[in-house]
Formats: structure tokens, sequence, C-alpha cells
């Protein structure tokens, strides 16, 4: 897989395909956003990756806003999508998180950019039809 990445996925399978060649490239300190609709299919990625670090019991942080994951390695899981006001993540430790020790995943990303690392990846899922996806993925360094 090479950066920027875009496809159109046809089928969760494909999802799944392209989630492990992504696993592939990622390692302990990224951060990966992750951007779209409500069920255009973010954490369905997110778990296609994991399963990639033999991480199973992945769910959606919706309500919990964070997820933590361990195995081999540590990945931290998070959902923007309730937070308020960016004081929320402050209290809950958001950039410790980011110490380099994890690989993090940030779901609606988009809703608190002024406080994401510059070093990056970011996926953003767009709708084409009830079982495709148009995916992109741009790799910052």
């Amino acid at each position: 897989m090479d950066f920027p990445f875009h496809a159109i996925i046809k089928s969760e399978e494909e999802t799944i395909l392209t989630a492990k060649n992504f696993a592939k490239k990622i390692e302990i300190g990224d951060v990966v956003l992750l951007n779209g609709d409500l069920g255009s299919g973010k954490t369905f990625f997110v778990k296609s990756i994991c399963k990639g670090f033999c991480i199973e019991n992945v769910s959606s942080p919706s309500f919990a806003i964070i997820n933590e994951y361990h195995n081999k390695i540590k990945i931290v899981h998070f959902d923007f999508y309730r937070i308020k006001k960016v004081e929320e993540l402050y209290d809950i430790g958001f950039h410790e998180y980011l110490s380099g020790e994890n690989i993090v995943f940030i779901e609606w990303s988009n809703m608190f950019p002024d406080i994401l690392p510059k070093r990056n990846y970011q996926i953003d899922l767009k709708f084409v039809n009830n079982t495709s996806r148009e995916i992109s993925i741009v790799k910052h360094e």
C-alpha cells in the first residue's frame, strides 16, 4: 500500500483486506484519524485493523469515548462524536495517550482538529451506495 491511497471498496471482504494491508504499515506511536458519516465504516475499519494485531474484542467507543485494547501492543480507540468541548478531552488525559507507546485511532477527529498531532494518517470514508465505500488514506509527516 502506497500513500496517498484511494479506492472504491465494494464489500466487507475488500474492506478487511484493505485494513489488513494498512495494518502492515502502521506501528507503535502512529495516530490514525478516521472521518466519515455515521455508518460509513469507521469502527468496522478499526476492528479489521485490530484483527491484524490479534485483537478481537473491538467495539465502538461512541458512549465510552475511549476504549483500550491490549495484546502484543496497546491500541487506544477514541470517538469524538459525543464530545461537546475540547476540555472534556483534556480531562481524560488525551495528550497522555499520544505518548508514542500506543497506536491511537480517533473517529470523528475532524471535530477537534487543533489538538491533533501533525504527524498522522488520515482516513476518509464516504458512502458510494449500500455496499460500497470510497476510502482515502493520506500520510502526514
